[in-house]
């Protein structure tokens, strides 16, 4: 339970302290904030092993951290810097570590579904017992690749389990907007793959069902559909004001926040006291303080090696 919380905390601060880096200059491009769908990531990696894979989306931060990402490395790419994942290369939407199983975030929608179940599939191939998670969005789920790629999955049985995190907006459009059945999860029980919707602000919940898919993948019932319920609590990204969400339905998320949920479970089902909480709590500020000197000490790149970069690859 401590560890879903100082996972869940974490990406909170992360968000947040990230935010004020994109306002102060030092984050160019896009940053798309996971504030609120916390709990989704946490629970989901939680449930995985050591030599599982994720496949992430544009709105990946959490996905990495909840994934054991180093926080140092996260804010040195977001800063484009060379001690970044990605050298610096990558920035916020395409952060991985291939190494240990992040096969990365992704600029475009939709984009992260095929590479899981590609990568499903060599691990079938390789007859490991491997499971790989693709996070996926509301609005991804109107995408061609969803379903050709999940059907595909299901074709060949693949250890392969498809997250999709409904937070009811594709960028401004409400799902209400974008189809008529709003229980995604209802996708995948069309093509014969066992599909559940969960309460993505419930880390616990989301945890418990992602242990029993892996699980059942492992036993060869695999795939496996989660729809995850949440709203994100901002913008598409941080310079969109999000007026177009309704103020009940944020307040009615907020209520629920899933970092809170996480914090109140380590109280209430392990008996953390408040000073715990509050060292677990100081502990992950002094490490993103300590992540921002990093970043900021470190050497960007030269306009001659990206140069030279771009005609290597």
């Amino acid at each position: 339970m401590e560890k879903i919380f100082r996972t869940a905390y974490r990406i909170r601060v992360f968000e947040t302290e990230g935010i004020k880096l994109y306002r102060q200059g030092l984050i160019r491009g896009y940053f798309h904030p996971y504030l609120g769908q916390e709990g989704i990531a946490t629970g989901v990696c939680a449930a995985l092993n050591e030599g599982d894979y994720v496949a992430s989306t544009h709105r990946g931060h959490g996905h990495c951290i909840a994934w054991g990402a180093d926080v140092k490395r996260m804010v040195a790419e977001l800063l484009q810097k060379e001690t970044g994942y990605c050298r610096g290369y990558g920035g916020s939407m395409h952060i991985a570590d291939i190494h240990r199983g992040n096969l990365g975030a992704n600029g475009i929608v939709g984009a992260g579904t095929p590479l899981g179940v590609g990568a499903a599939l060599a691990a079938q191939i390789r007859g490991s017992d491997a499971v790989t998670v693709t996070f996926s969005t509301d609005g991804a789920s109107n995408n061609g690749t969803f379903l050709e790629s999940l059907n595909l999955a299901a074709i060949w049985n693949l250890n392969f389990i498809l997250v999709i995190e409904n937070n009811q907006y594709a960028v401004s459009t409400r799902i209400e907007e974008s189809t008529r059945d709003v229980d995604l999860y209802k996708r995948g029980t069309s093509i014969g793959v066992e599909s559940h919707q969960v309460d993505g602000n419930d880390p616990l919940a989301v945890y418990r069902l992602t242990q029993e898919a892996a699980e059942k993948c492992r036993a060869g019932k695999g795939p496996i559909l989660i729809e995850a319920k949440t709203f994100r609590h901002m913008g598409h990204h941080v310079n969109d004001p999000g007026k177009y969400m309704p103020e009940d339905r944020l307040a009615y998320y907020k209520a629920r926040d899933p970092v809170d949920r996480a914090r109140n479970a380590l109280v209430e089902i392990c008996g953390a006291p408040q000073a715990e909480i509050d060292a677990i709590e100081g502990e992950i500020a002094a490490e993103f303080s300590d992540a921002v000197e990093f970043a900021r000490n470190s050497r960007e790149i030269t306009a001659a090696e990206f140069r030279q970069f771009v005609a290597d690859y």
